[in-house]
């Protein structure tokens, strides 16, 4: 009677077992043998990583900005803007950028004429920022700038020196600040 209450559930067990293997072979014998089973492709080539094209377009678009403030023509890339490899040139570079906006040629001069000059936000007409600039003066270094942002009392500290610079390397110098840069030694 014991081998009876151990026997039959092993031998349903068994039964069960060869049942499924019984259709599982049934049902390879139906299919031809000349014909295989396919892997899906996607299975069979690695996934690509793709970017979220707005990164690479935000990072683009500061780096066209900086260096139309430097005075630098715009870098390009021929990789497609949801690549990788696009993700990385504009972050190098954004960054290779952004470093060498931090320091204008003449920041302390710079910063020595805004110390006698105003505020990096005084807007008070006819002068504007830190420099003061006049709207000839932005109309005539900074265009697109001014268009984009407004008079020079909106712009950063540091547009507003690269302006500046810009200005010098035009060949005026320091002379648009004649007193100012007299006090800090410049002429």
């Amino acid at each position: 009677m014991e081998h009876k209450r151990i026997l039959l559930p092993a031998l349903a067990l068994t039964l069960l077992l060869a049942v499924g293997a019984a259709v599982s072979v049934s049902g390879a014998a139906l299919r031809p043998h000349h014909v295989r089973r396919q892997v899906a492709p996607r299975l069979l080539t690695p996934k690509k990583h793709l970017v979220n094209p707005r990164l690479t377009r935000s990072l683009r678009a500061t780096t066209w900005r900086w260096q139309s403030i430097i005075g630098r023509g715009r870098s390009r890339s021929a990789a497609p803007l949801h690549s990788p490899r696009a993700l990385r040139f504009w972050r190098a570079h954004a960054r290779r950028l952004m470093r060498l906006a931090a320091r204008p040629p003449h920041k302390r001069q710079w910063l020595c004429i805004h110390r006698y000059e105003g505020s990096w936000g005084d807007d008070g007409d006819p002068y504007w920022g830190g420099l003061q600039m006049d709207r000839s003066f932005m109309r005539a270094y900074a265009p697109r700038t001014l268009l984009r942002r407004g008079w020079a009392n909106q712009w950063t500290p540091l547009e507003q020196m690269w302006v500046a610079e810009r200005a010098h390397r035009a060949g005026r110098g320091f002379y648009p600040w004649p007193n100012t840069a007299r006090s800090c030694g410049l002429i």
